[in-house]
C-alpha cells in the first residue's frame, strides 16, 4: 500500500513543488490541507493548484472562528508580546494548522505529516513540535529542508511538471497573513539599516486624517463588542484591523531573536492586535489586584516565549493558561480608544468590577482615606532600611 502524507499547503511555490517532489522522490500519495485563518484569497484556486501538482485530495479548513476563539483569545488574555513587541502573528496560526493536519492524517489514513519550511526559520519548530505533541506516532517530513533547490530551481521544476504558480524569479518579500496581522520579511529589509519601503504595507495605509473614538467591550478578558455592538471575535478583530489600520497605526519594525539562534529583521502590521492588547492591559489595570497584576505581568513574557518557540501544546503553556483564565474572572468592562493619524491610545476605562475607589483616590472633600494610618505603616515599612543604615551603612570603609 502506498504511503500517504498530509502536507500543510499554502498554494505558494514551495508547497506546490513539494507536492510533486514528494510524489516523484518518495513515491507517496499527498493530501494537502490549506487552513483559512483570515489571510483571504481564492481557496478554490488553491485546491486546483494542489490537484494539478498531483495531490490525491485537497482539503480546505475554514478555521477563522476557531483560530480567534481557541488561539487568539488566550494569547490576548495573556497580553502575549514576544520580546515585548511582537503579537505572535505567525506563531499563533501554526498550532491551529497543526490541529487540522493531524485531524486530516487520521481521516485520510496518512502515516506522515509534512510542511514546507526551510531549515533556518521558526515555523519548522512550531509545526514539528506541535505535531509531535498531538500525534507522536506520525512521522514528520520536511522536503524543502532536504531537496537542495534554489528558488529558480523550484520555478524550473514547476514548469517541467506544469504546476501552475504565481511566483516570479525575483522574490521581493516573504509575506504571511492571518486574522491577527501580517508579517513581511526579506528583500531590502534584510539590511537592518534600510527603511522598509512604503509598498510593503497593506493593513496600515493611512486613509483617515481626523480623530475617532472606539469603545471596546470585554467579558472575562475577551473583547466581545465594538461601540456596543456584540460580535464574534474573528469578526471583531477584522473590524479593528480596518478601523485602526486606516490611521496608519500598528506597524512594527524590529530585530528579533529567532528560536534557531539567529537575529532576523522583521516587519509586522497588526493594528487590531496591538490596539486590543493595549485596551486589555488598561482594563486589567482597573480590575486586577496589585500582586495578581504584577505576577501576571511577570509571566506574560514567558507565555509569549512558549508560543513563539512552538510550545503551544506543552504542559507549562496549559498551566499558564489556567492561571491566566483565573486572573480574568473580573476583567469585564469597556475601554475607550482614541484614534488619530499614527496614534491609538486609551482615553477611558470602566468596569462594574473596578477596584478604583474614588473616595480612597481623591484629594478633595470626598477623601475617605485615613491619613493617620500612614505614619505607622511607613515607619514599619522602612524599619529594615533604617536598622541597616544605623548599624552598617555608617560603618562602611571609606
Amino acid at each position: 500500500m502506498t504511503k500517504r502524507v498530509v502536507l500543510a499547503y499554502s498554494g505558494g511555490l514551495d508547497t506546490s513543488v513539494a507536492v510533486r517532489w514528494m510524489i516523484e522522490e518518495w513515491g507517496v500519495e499527498v493530501v494537502t490541507v490549506a487552513c483559512d485563518v483570515g489571510q483571504g484569497g481564492d481557496f478554490e484556486e488553491v485546491c486546483e493548484r494542489a490537484r494539478a501538482a498531483g495531490a490525491v485530495e485537497a482539503v480546505v479548513a475554514d478555521a477563522r472562528a476557531e483560530f480567534a476563539d481557541d488561539f487568539v483569545a488566550p494569547a490576548l488574555k495573556a497580553n502575549a508580546l514576544y520580546e515585548g513587541r511582537y503579537p505572535l502573528v505567525s506563531a499563533l496560526s501554526r498550532p491551529v494548522i497543526v490541529r487540522h493536519l493531524v485531524n486530516a492524517a487520521r481521516t485520510h489514513g496518512a502515516t506522515a505529516v509534512a510542511h514546507g519550511c526551510t531549515g533556518k526559520g521558526n515555523d519548522q519548530v512550531r509545526f514539528e513540535v506541535g505535531i509531535r505533541a498531538l500525534a507522536p506516532d506520525l512521522e514528520v517530513l520536511a522536503p524543502v529542508r532536504v531537496w537542495g533547490m534554489t528558488r529558480e530551481d523550484c520555478i524550473d521544476y514547476a514548469e517541467r511538471f506544469s504546476i501552475p504558480i504565481a511566483a516570479t524569479r525575483e522574490k521581493l518579500y516573504s509575506i504571511d497573513d492571518n486574522l491577527w496581522g501580517r508579517a513581511i520579511e526579506c528583500g531590502e529589509m534584510e539590511d537592518p539599516w534600510a527603511e522598509p519601503p512604503a509598498g510593503v504595507w497593506s493593513l496600515t495605509v493611512p486613509s483617515e486624517t481626523g480623530t475617532e473614538e472606539i469603545t471596546v467591550g470585554f467579558e472575562r478578558g475577551v473583547p466581545t463588542a465594538i461601540d456596543g455592538v456584540p460580535m464574534a471575535l474573528h469578526e471583531l478583530v477584522g473590524v479593528m484591523n480596518r478601523r485602526v489600520g486606516a490611521y496608519g497605526f500598528g506597524r512594527l519594525d524590529m530585530v528579533e531573536n529567532r528560536r534557531v539562534g539567529i537575529k532576523s529583521r522583521e516587519t509586522y502590521e497588526a493594528p487590531g492586535a496591538l490596539a486590543l492588547i493595549a485596551a486589555h492591559q488598561d482594563l486589567e489595570a482597573l480590575c486586577l489586584e496589585r500582586d495578581l497584576a504584577h505576577e501576571k505581568q511577570r509571566l506574560e513574557g514567558r507565555y509569549a516565549d512558549l508560543v513563539y518557540d512552538g510550545q503551544w501544546y506543552s504542559p507549562l503553556k496549559a498551566s499558564l493558561d489556567a492561571f491566566v483564565d483565573a486572573s480574568q474572572e473580573f476583567v469585564t468592562g469597556e475601554v475607550r480608544l482614541r484614534l488619530s493619524p499614527g496614534s491609538c491610545h486609551v482615553v477611558g476605562r470602566r468596569s462594574e468590577f473596578s477596584l478604583y475607589d474614588y473616595g480612597l483616590a481623591t484629594y478633595d472633600a470626598a477623601d475617605s482615606f485615613n491619613h493617620a494610618d500612614a505614619e505607622g505603616f511607613v515607619r514599619l515599612w522602612g524599619l529594615g532600611i533604617e536598622t541597616w543604615a544605623a548599624n552598617q551603612a555608617t560603618k562602611r570603609e571609606a
